[in-house]
């Protein structure tokens, strides 16, 4: 079953089990609250009635959002305000919605030992090495189980300096700039001086 619960403003789609974070509420951690605020409710495509129907709900923990900062500036005004702010939030877990509980969630069965202890004769009938090697191969396959999956790729940058100059070589100068071309380099002081006009 579902509901749609109206609370601190805002909607929220629950179901017996879920974790919602709702706008602060007043209560401690592990307190029971009640949301009588209930919007919509159904169960798959069948909508039931909400006339006092009731979400209950037990508050896991309170909390506090993301920082926000609120700056506010105007320019050549010498006007800057800054402020910073936390939101508080409430943790609920839904408990029940009006008379459905949340299902209930068994402990996995573990298979019971075999009476007589015929694995305690097995395991005492091995030799020490045999024991040591079922070991090493239980770790082994524990290591292999929790290894990264895929194969690293290898630093595409040359280990050294030589190795980089062996890859690429240096871009070779024309014979012009080799000759020292003074094409665009300024005049020297000498010849910026104009010789007298001749009259």
């Amino acid at each position: 079953m579902f509901a749609v619960v109206r609370t601190g403003g805002k909607q929220y789609r629950v179901a017996p089990g879920d974790k919602i974070v709702v706008e602060k509420l007043a209560g401690n951690a592990g307190d029971r609250v009640t949301l009588g605020d209930v919007m919509l409710a159904g169960e798959g495509g069948n909508l039931k009635s909400t006339d006092g129907l009731t979400v209950a709900a037990e508050i896991v923990a309170q909390a506090k959002g993301d920082k926000v900062t609120v700056f506010k500036k105007r320019r050549r005004h010498n006007y800057r305000r800054k402020k910073g702010h936390r939101q508080q939030h409430t943790i609920l877990k839904i408990v029940a919605i009006g008379d459905e509980k949340e299902p209930k969630k068994t402990a996995p069965k573990t298979e019971a030992a075999p009476k007589g202890g015929a694995a305690a004769k097995t395991e005492a009938g091995k030799s020490p090495a045999a024991q040591a090697k079922d070991t090493a191969d239980a770790t082994a396959a524990q290591h292999d189980s929790t290894a990264v999956a895929g194969t690293p790729t290898e630093n595409p940058a040359p280990a050294d300096q030589a190795a980089a100059g062996a890859e690429k070589p240096a871009p070779k100068k024309s014979a012009k700039a080799q000759a020292g071309s003074t094409e665009n380099a300024a005049p020297a002081k000498g010849a910026a001086k104009k010789a007298p006009k001749a009259k």
